[in-house]
């Protein structure tokens, strides 16, 4: 076997390896939306209080997140997402043994923590290994893991809590985390990329300058920050919408709940990766296009909500924006990766991610707290206004700053190469 070969192997492989990661990552956060009910009714919760078992995660990985990033740029990714993975599973057994909701908030932040490394960590670990021409396809693949994940992790969460209890699942979740860490430990490599990069690089003050600079990058901060308070009411809120609207029961809700929005994410991100990778090959602007375009034709389905449809409209409804959105969504991180240097994109991320969590978590409890005067229907609804304006930002952007942000990046990479073959001549 030559040695291409073989890294063409490990670079996929690496992405299977993720594609399992990074769903057990989207279920740990999550599946606990498929038992609120029940979990509301043993603890003695109120919505409020449901709603701060969502925020609290949320915020408290959005507080670590921006250092989850920086230490992402400075050690293994590959070993970092092992570890991480084991203390995320550690964290995720003990929610199964609580007895009061303080307790269950207190395991939520440090999941929170546990967790906040490993998207920085492992969409750059992707980007190591894929160059542009699998880059966006790669991202989808891991992506779709992420959003079937979802689907996978509520419903057993919903038949299990109904048959056995809450407690059970989590417990499960945990053990399978812990096996899946070690496995991680050995099948995770660090790409041919990170090894030749000087972790000095990635000093913090130079990179927060960096991204102070970058008008494109606070766009697609914007964006994510607007659409992702919807996105995590969604999540956190939607199995109990079809309970209650449609009275069901905890294994249908979850399905329900996750199904429409999830299926369609795996397609659109499938099959968006791919499009994004040929229709932006010349043009690495269109990503930009794609990515507004899609936002703003998703954002309409969503005002479904406002005339309480039957079951049949409602799903085909979510399904469209879900499916809209995340075709242009798939174009987001090559976007990210295109922004900035090899070193320095694991902190362009948690800086991100600091902005959407912190944004998540207000939108979770916000819906808890204004669920009895507006209705969960109304508080989707309304999404539709944030999904809109950020694609209107997206191509704003793409219009006015992209041009000369990839130009600066460009000139950066020239300065960088004439400085290191300055530095190598004087060594010589």
């Amino acid at each position: 076997m030559t040695w291409t070969h073989a890294v063409t192997e490990r670079k996929w492989q690496v992405v299977a390896m993720l594609f399992f990661a990074g769903g057990l990552n989207y279920i740990d956060r999550t599946s606990i939306a498929a038992v609120l009910p029940l979990i509301q009714h043993d603890l003695h919760a109120t919505d409020v209080q449901l709603g701060a078992i969502g925020s609290a995660f949320l915020w408290s990985y959005a507080l670590a997140a921006p250092f989850g990033g920086w230490l992402a740029d400075r050690v293994s990714r590959s070993r970092l997402i092992a570890v991480s993975l084991g203390l995320w599973s550690l964290v995720m057994a003990s929610s199964g043994l609580v007895t009061t909701i303080p307790q269950m908030i207190v395991l939520r932040v440090l999941l929170g923590f546990a967790e906040c490394v490993y998207i920085p960590a492992s969409v750059t670990l992707i980007a190591d290994h894929h160059a542009d021409e699998t880059r966006a396809t790669a991202m989808g693949i891991h992506l779709a893991g992420l959003n079937l994940a979802v689907v996978v992790g509520g419903t057993l969460s919903g038949y299990l809590g109904e048959h056995f209890g809450w407690r059970i699942g989590l417990l499960l979740l945990g053990t399978c985390g812990l096996l899946l860490a070690v496995m991680a430990w050995f099948v995770l490599t660090d790409g041919p990329v990170a090894t030749s990069e000087s972790p000095g690089r990635a000093d913090l003050k130079s990179t927060l300058a960096g991204l102070i600079r970058v008008p494109t990058y606070w766009i697609i901060v914007a964006e994510e920050v607007l659409t992702s308070m919807g996105i995590w009411m969604f999540y956190n809120w939607m199995p109990l919408y079809f309970r209650e609207t449609f009275r069901m029961s905890l294994t249908e809700a979850a399905f329900y709940g996750t199904f429409m929005l999830q299926s369609a994410a795996i397609l659109g991100i499938s099959v968006g990766g791919v499009l994004s990778d040929r229709v932006t090959r010349s043009h690495p602007v269109r990503r930009m296009y794609l990515l507004g375009g899609f936002f703003c034709a998703s954002a309409p389905f969503l005002l479904v909500f406002l005339f309480h449809p039957d079951l049949r409209l409602l799903a085909g409804c979510i399904f469209a924006f879900s499916l809209l959105r995340t075709l242009g969504q798939s174009n987001e991180s090559p976007v990210m990766c295109d922004l900035f240097p090899k070193h320095r994109r694991a902190i362009a991320f948690g800086v991100m991610n600091c902005g959407t969590m912190t944004a998540g978590g207000a939108g979770v409890l916000a819906a808890g707290v204004f669920k009895s005067q507006f209705g969960l229907g109304g508080i989707f609804a309304a999404v539709s206004a944030a999904v809109f304006i950020s694609g209107v930002l997206v191509l704003a952007g793409a219009k006015w700053f992209y041009d000369s942000d990839m130009l600066r990046v460009t000139q950066s990479a020239g300065v960088s190469a004439v400085n290191d073959n300055a530095l190598a001549r004087d060594v010589g």
